[in-house]
């Protein structure tokens, strides 16, 4: 083992096991993440003077909405984990798809995911989209860092290879002898914690009374997140890289880097929400 390089700290990925009831630590990660956010979802919506008055979203919403985000977190991330990364293995294993166990989740469905399910429950609640969107997008970085301590935990999505110039890289179980980046921790660092901080400057300076502009925010700093990320984690297989040494991850993300932008100009071009009725938003 190169010098300096730090042997992986194996954790068992089984938080809880009695008898046939096995509890994961990334299913821990999730439903730690939706109840942390719930939680700090329902202070944003409690302190008006972030939304220069009564929220567009009432405290009972919010509760029915969390099994709606929930839903959209896992069929969208199951979805995106078949359609982007593996399609050809689900599509000669079609059964697995459901084994949810025993596969991964992509971010980039999971996201699709609770957008389809903010427009629909704020459809059916006759609320505002954008301003739903807002909070969701404020809280989803707890969940999104839980989620990258919990693949580090499991040894999985590791990094690059590098040399022992890099002082905490580290050598993962299942992943050859080489020194690795510890990747899990850099996009832990830089999708969940940096971004969190950034919304939650945001948020206190009243830009949820700028419907969208959260949404756009996060969409942007965490597409640059997830680029900046993949400089240093392994291309996921098969996929590998796509287009020159340009990943699926990077791909996925151009996209939601243009759209945040667009939905951060047009918060900026139309007057605060305390000048709109947030029901036509």
């Amino acid at each position: 083992m190169p010098f300096l390089t730090i042997a992986f700290p194996v954790f068992d990925p089984v938080a809880v096991a009695i008898g046939p009831v096995v509890i994961r630590w990334y299913a821990l990660a999730y439903i730690a993440g939706i109840i942390i956010g719930w939680i700090y979802a329902r202070s944003l919506i409690k302190n008006e003077k972030l939304w220069g008055g009564p929220a567009p979203v009432s405290l009972l919403q919010m509760d029915d909405f969390i099994l709606w985000v929930t839903l959209g977190i896992i069929l969208g991330g199951r979805t995106g984990e078949v359609l982007f990364w593996n399609f050809p293995y689900y599509h000669a294993h079609p059964l697995e798809i459901f084994q949810v166990w025993n596969g991964g989740m992509s971010f980039h469905g999971g996201y699709l995911g609770c957008v389809v399910a903010v427009i629909v429950f704020a459809w059916t609640q006759r609320i505002s989209i954008l301003s739903l969107g807002d909070i969701t997008c404020a809280v989803a970085p707890i969940g999104i860092f839980l989620g990258r301590i919990a693949n580090f935990v499991n040894g999985e999505l590791w990094g690059r290879v590098t040399d022992a110039s890099v002082p905490w890289a580290m050598v993962f179980p299942h992943a050859g002898p080489q020194p690795r980046h510890p990747s899990q921790l850099y996009e832990a660092g830089l999708e969940g914690l940096l971004l969190l901080i950034i919304l939650a400057i945001m948020v206190r300076m009243g830009a949820l009374k700028r419907p969208g502009l959260i949404v756009g925010a996060f969409t942007i700093v965490y597409g640059c997140a997830r680029i900046v990320g993949e400089l240093f984690r392994e291309p996921d297989a098969p996929t590998g890289f796509v287009w020159g040494s340009l990943t699926m991850g990077m791909l996925l993300s151009v996209p939601m880097v243009v759209i945040g932008l667009i939905l951060i100009a047009r918060a900026w071009r139309l007057p605060d929400r305390t000048e709109l009725n947030p029901g036509k938003i």
